[in-house]
This record gives C-alpha cells, sequence and structure tokens, in this order.
C-alpha cells in the first residue's frame, strides 16, 4: 500500500469518526447519568426564590401595572457602556424569581463568562428555572465544562444549537470537513441575542459574553450598544426564545457525541469555580450590581417611558428550504427604513451590504430631490475593525456608496476620543511616557487600575504616542482574537493573523465598532442583532427591538451622531481628481468595481479626510459642502494602519474577494 493509498484510508477513517453520532442506547445512557447527578435540592425556599431587590427588575413591574392592552407601557434603556451592561445583566439575573432565558452567539470562558456563568448557576440553586442556548461554533470552550454544566442542576438546562458532526465542539480538521459536507448548514448560525428575566424584562442587541464587549480586555474592546425593554414586549421575547429552545435544532448538551462520551466514560465532572484574570474587577462588579442606588444611578435613571415596543425575531425556519418563502427581519427593517422622509442613520461594524439593501437605497437615492433622505452610515475603518476582509469588500464599493447611495460615511477611530468606553476597566498597563514623546498627535486614554465601575464624571486622563517607535510596542504580534470569538464563519478557522486587527503605528487600547443600530427620521429607532449584510439575510437568524417614540429615536440618534465626530472617526469623500484625464480615470475605476474578480485598478474613488478646525471651520461639515475641501485634509486610505503586508492584504481581496461577500 503506497502513501497515497494510506492518507486517503486515514482521512476517510477520521471523516468516519467526525461524523459519528452517539447510538440511541449511548444518548439514553449519557441523559440518565446527567439525570441522577443533577441536584435537586434549592438553596431557598421563599415563594420569591430569594430574589435580590433590583430598580431595574421594578421598572417592569411599573410597566405592566401602567399598561393597557390599547396603550402599552414600557420603560427603555440604551446601555452604551460596557460594564454598566454587565451590571445589568447580573443585577438582572440575581432579581429573577421564576425564570432565566439566555440566548446568544458568543459565550467565552474568560471573566465576563465566567462570571455571568457562575451568577445564572447560583440563580439556579436558588431555584429559578435556568435555560442557556448557544451557538455551536461559539459555545464555551472546553468539552469539559459543557459535561459540568449539564449535570450541575435540575433547575439549569444548557443545549447547542445547530451542531454540525453532532458535536459541541469542533476542531480545524473538523471544521474543514464540515465546510466540504456541509457548508450551508454550517453556515446557518444563531446570531439572535437574548436574556430575559421572568418574561418581564430583556436585554437585546449586540453584545455577546466575552471580554471585550464589556471593556474588560487589555488590548481590543468593542464599542457596542444594548437595549433593556421592561413591559409586556417581553412576552413577544419569551414566546421567541421559546421557539428556538423547541426546535430541533437545539439539542442538550449530554446528547452531542463529544460531551455524550465523555460523561459516559467519566461520569459527571465537577465545575470548579471560577477563576478570574482579575478577580478584583469580578468582585468590585458583583458589589455594584448588589448596591441599588448605584444601579439606579447608573442605569435606572436613564431609562425612558416609551409606548409600544416590537420585537422582531427570526426563527430557525428561516434556516430551511421552505423558510425562504418567508419574511424576515430583513425584511421588515427595510420596509421601515423605506418608510424615511428626511433622514436615516445607520449604524454597522461591516459594511458589506445585501443586494436587496443595495437595490433599496438605490431606489431611495433616485427619488425626487425633495423626498430623498439623507443617509449617514458609521461604520469601522480598517484601523478599527476586527474583520479586515469585510472591511476590504466595503472599501471596494465605495464609490457606489457615494454616489450611487448617498451616503455619508464616517469611519470609526481606533482611538477615539470620545467614546463610552471604560478605559480603567480594561485593566491595561501602558508605559508612562516623557516628556518628550508629548505632543498633538491624537490622544489615547490612558487606562488605570482595573475596576468595574463607570469612570469619574467630568475628568478624562490622556497621553499620547506618536511615530514608528511605538511599534515595538504595538499589536503586530499579538493574538487578539481566537476562533471562538469570530462572528465571521467563513473566515473562523483562517490562520491565526486572519483572526486579529491590522497593525497600527501606535500602541495603546483599541476600540472597534460593534453596535448595530438603525434611526428613520428621528422617530423610530432600532437596536438589535443584524450588521444589514448577507449574511444577516441569507444564513443568521438574527433581532431587533423597534420603537417609535421621538425621544428615543432621538437619543439614539445622537448616540450614533457621537461616534460620527471628528474626535472619533474619519469622513469618507471622493479624492481630489486628478488634473487630465479625470473623466477617463472615474469610467476606468467604475469598470473595475464591477469585476467580481481582478478589480485590479489602483485608484479607488474615495479616501479617509480628517476636520481641520480653524476660525472659518468652526464645525464639520458634510462631504458635500462646498466648504468641505477647505476644512479637511485627506489622510490615506488606511489612516493609522502601519502600512504593510496588511493593506496589500486588503487590497487583494478588494480585488478578489467579491465572491465572499455572501458569507461575511
Amino acid at each position: 500500500m503506497n502513501l497515497m493509498h494510506r492518507l486517503v484510508i486515514a482521512a476517510g477513517t477520521l471523516a468516519l469518526a467526525a461524523c459519528a453520532s452517539l447510538s440511541p442506547a449511548q444518548r439514553e445512557h449519557s441523559a440518565r447519568i446527567v439525570a441522577a447527578a443533577r441536584p435537586t435540592v434549592v438553596d431557598c425556599t421563599a415563594l420569591n426564590k430569594c430574589a435580590q431587590p433590583s430598580p431595574l427588575r421594578d421598572l417592569a413591574t411599573r410597566a405592566l401595572t401602567e399598561s393597557t392592552s390599547e396603550q402599552p407601557r414600557h420603560y427603555a434603556l440604551i446601555i452604551e457602556r460596557g460594564p454598566d451592561a454587565m451590571l445589568a445583566r447580573i443585577n438582572l439575573i440575581r432579581a429573577a424569581t421564576t425564570r432565566i432565558d439566555l440566548q446568544t452567539y458568543i459565550f467565552d470562558e474568560d471573566d465576563a463568562g465566567q462570571l455571568v456563568l457562575d451568577e445564572l448557576l447560583a440563580a439556579a440553586r436558588r431555584g429559578v428555572q435556568v435555560r442557556v442556548l448557544l451557538d455551536q461554533l461559539s459555545a464555551l470552550k472546553r468539552v469539559e465544562t459543557l459535561a459540568a454544566l449539564a449535570g450541575a442542576h435540575a433547575n439549569l438546562e444548557v443545549r447547542i444549537y445547530n451542531p454540525v458532526l453532532h458535536r459541541a465542539r469542533i476542531n480545524y480538521p473538523q471544521y474543514a470537513l464540515a465546510a466540504a459536507c456541509c457548508w450551508r448548514k454550517l453556515n446557518q448560525r444563531m446570531h439572535s441575542k437574548m436574556l430575559l428575566v421572568d418574561s418581564a424584562v430583556g436585554i437585546s442587541g449586540g453584545r455577546n459574553y466575552q471580554d471585550d464587549y464589556y471593556d474588560w480586555n487589555d488590548q481590543f474592546n468593542f464599542r457596542d450598544r444594548d437595549l433593556l425593554v421592561a413591559g409586556p414586549a417581553a412576552a413577544t421575547m419569551d414566546a421567541a426564545f421559546v421557539t428556538f429552545w423547541n426546535d430541533r435544532r437545539s439539542v442538550p448538551v449530554e446528547y452531542l457525541t463529544d460531551v455524550g462520551k465523555r460523561l459516559i466514560k467519566g461520569g459527571v465532572p465537577t465545575l470548579a469555580p471560577p477563576v478570574f484574570e482579575r478577580p478584583e474587577r469580578a468582585a468590585a462588579m458583583r458589589r455594584d450590581a448588589a448596591d441599588a442606588a448605584v444601579v439606579s444611578e447608573r442605569l435606572v435613571s436613564a431609562a425612558m417611558p416609551v409606548g409600544q415596543v416590537h420585537y422582531l425575531s427570526d426563527t430557525p425556519t428561516k434556516q430551511r428550504s421552505a423558510g425562504r418563502e418567508h419574511e424576515w427581519s430583513s425584511d421588515t427593517l427595510r420596509q421601515l427604513i423605506e418608510t424615511a422622509h428626511s433622514e436615516v442613520i445607520l449604524q454597522t461594524p461591516y459594511l458589506v451590504m445585501s443586494k436587496p439593501a443595495q437595490a433599496m437605497f438605490r431606489r431611495m437615492h433616485e427619488r425626487e430631490r425633495s423626498q430623498r433622505p439623507r443617509v449617514t452610515v458609521s461604520t469601522n475603518s480598517l484601523a478599527a475593525t476586527d474583520a479586515f476582509i469585510a472591511y476590504a469588500l466595503s472599501y471596494k464599493y465605495k464609490r457606489r456608496y457615494l454616489r450611487e447611495f448617498g451616503f455619508d460615511i464616517y469611519e470609526y477611530k481606533p482611538f477615539p476620543l470620545d467614546s463610552p468606553i471604560d478605559v480603567a476597566a480594561t485593566g491595561a498597563e501602558l508605559p508612562e511616557l516623557s516628556d518628550d514623546e508629548q505632543g498633538p498627535s491624537e490622544a489615547l486614554a490612558l487606562p488605570g487600575p482595573g475596576s468595574g465601575s463607570a469612570p469619574e464624571s467630568g475628568t478624562s486622563t490622556t497621553y499620547t504616542r506618536r511615530g514608528r517607535d511605538s511599534d515595538s510596542r504595538s499589536v503586530v504580534y499579538r493574538p487578539y482574537r481566537t476562533p471562538l470569538s469570530r462572528e465571521d464563519t467563513a473566515k473562523r478557522y483562517a490562520r491565526r493573523r486572519a483572526n486579529e486587527p491590522v497593525p497600527l503605528r501606535r500602541a495603546g487600547v483599541r476600540v472597534g465598532l460593534h453596535a448595530k443600530s438603525i434611526v428613520i427620521d428621528e422617530r423610530i429607532g432600532v437596536i438589535g442583532t443584524h450588521n444589514f449584510d448577507p449574511r444577516g439575510d441569507n444564513y443568521n437568524t438574527e433581532s431587533a427591538l423597534v420603537i417609535e417614540d421621538p425621544a428615543f429615536a432621538h437619543a439614539l440618534a445622537e448616540s450614533i451622531r457621537r461616534d460620527t465626530r471628528p474626535e472619533n472617526a474619519w469622513a469618507i469623500a471622493a479624492r481630489d481628481k486628478p488634473s487630465m484625464f479625470s473623466g477617463l480615470e472615474y469610467s476606468i475605476g467604475k469598470m473595475s468595481e464591477t469585476m467580481p474578480i481582478f478589480d485590479l485598478w489602483p485608484m479607488r474613488y474615495a479616501t479617509s479626510y480628517e476636520f481641520v478646525p480653524g476660525p472659518d471651520c468652526p464645525v464639520p461639515l458634510r462631504r458635500n459642502d462646498p466648504r468641505f475641501r477647505a476644512c479637511y485634509r485627506p489622510v490615506g486610505d488606511f489612516p493609522e494602519v502601519d502600512v504593510g503586508l496588511k493593506s496589500l492584504s486588503t487590497r487583494m481581496f478588494t480585488a478578489f474577494g467579491a465572491g465572499l461577500a455572501p458569507i461575511l
């Protein structure tokens, strides 16, 4: 037998082993082991399950009391800061009296994930029913943890959504096998996110359960946004969760091959207590969550009374053949946007638009000028994004976005000066700078000691760093993102460098945009999970909360506009026209852009601009303002990026990567 035959046999054996599922007898055996191991004793016999008093939970009581069938009342809270988002979750989990439902795409085993998991277990042990639904590709890292959770308590259930190869976790070779045999199923992910307490108050939005989403990462954090809603709409959220929970794609962890074999071989392992990388930060968060005054000041005080709230949720039916005939969240969001008369504000981290979305914006831009809404888009720059392939395709179509759709695009900076990021909470330790290193370049927030609390109001400490000297302390070779943390299935198991933000010229705690929100005419506000991309249209299940209320919509609009200010974002506009043959250059560039591959024309239509304030330029301007060129200076296509192979890679994906658009 030659080497080739041996390799084929080995590959076939690996494939059969990877695809093998538990037999019915093994599944029953695993289930019996779990049922026998689950404790049923609870720590509390009180009717309220010893729930902690919570001013957040009280919002739901107030809303339900004030509601009628004709005029529902809700309280809505936009949660901007990461530590506040964690504070709200821990406080609500402790306030639960009957049930907690958690649905998410990513659930890591870092400090944020361990803290939430520990609080969920504590709730189960005091008598609250806890259901946790995790997408397979981003579920907890270790099979050992999932096996321990399967038997942790009778009140805690964990299910995995859409497990390819009948497993809870898959490694690199198994992922390659799944891509070869089951590409569509592999890409059909549950991107919906929800935390629901007592079917009365819920949180949905962009955040997963990982340090990056709560300002707890000392290298890279997401500028994200959640919406807490208390009132009757929570019942709709409950129905949506139950639909997912009861679907055949949601499988109890003990029925999956890797978890079941671990249980059969060694029984239910003991779940170790959490070991935090920064225990003082977790302890501070626990203390804050128990302090009603802190919760009231940081969260409840900002809650807004609103009327009707709509919860849009795809269901698993979307991912079946019969589901393609139905109307889903993408369709509803487009219908809402098309009602705009004056302005649409769209915030998405990945500006890769689906074909229906492109057709919609093209139609809106072709309206009579008096009926044409202004479209403002807040998105990531290459320097800020965690998905450079998605950025490369956004870069490819900037001419289309500016000329044919009329977008005003603002790309988020990696070191924004006025961002709702609690840099002190990251725990980062950056070097002190000498006097000769100070200068007029943009400031980076100087982190203080790790803390779960928000920074003191009215103060901000900054330092500056310039030039190439910072490269030795930059992020060129530091592994930001593990495969678990990817929201981009297409390159989840790409080489390590593809899973990291690009290297920059300066060191610092970087920020990347992750919020997904829409404001229509400052009368409708939407916060959800949809990136408004082809993946959200065709593969993922998505969810969103929609509120038609001028005060709420205005508050959301102001939040997004903050992210587009010059101190936080670069404006995107057309380059200066060349002195000769400008029409020919434009035509060639447009023709090259239409190519699905070989888009090789080097001169792109647009570039990034920095606002330069002065006596004649007191306020920022739109790109079409006649004074724009006098008040803005071009800073290149990829500002802040350490120019090198990554820029070349970006151009290569611009030239050849259009085929990846449907799965980005």
